[in-house]
């Protein structure tokens, strides 16, 4: 089975369409293919508490972590870099590349 292609990709701008941090902007860190997933910085804050351990004679005390967690692909759209709006995005293709466009002002996105 293959892998679907995505139209977001690491470091693309992205805003929350529907949920809990509906409306917030951020960068993609990390594309999940397998599960359809991004995570998007500043998005989704989970926190993690961790117990103290001990690592070469040295106990490092507990702390809580924050970080971020996946959230699926269909609840954010991709920003256009020059309408500065989520847009959907097109496919062109030149020269057997895959080029994205922007369906609001046809521009290409980087």
């Amino acid at each position: 089975m293959t892998q679907p292609k995505f139209k977001i990709r690491k470091g693309d701008l992205v805003e929350v369409i529907t949920g809990r941090d509906k409306g917030k902007r951020g960068e993609v860190i990390r594309v999940i293919p397998k599960e359809a997933r991004v995570v998007v910085q500043g998005v989704n804050i989970r926190k993690k508490h961790q117990r103290s351990y001990t690592v070469g004679g040295q106990t490092v005390p507990g702390r809580i972590i924050e970080f971020e967690a996946p959230i699926h692909i269909s609840n954010v759209m991709l920003v256009c870099p020059q309408c500065n709006r989520p847009v959907r995005v097109g496919i062109r293709r030149e020269e057997g590349r895959r080029i994205r466009i922007c369906k609001r002002c046809g521009n290409e996105i980087g």
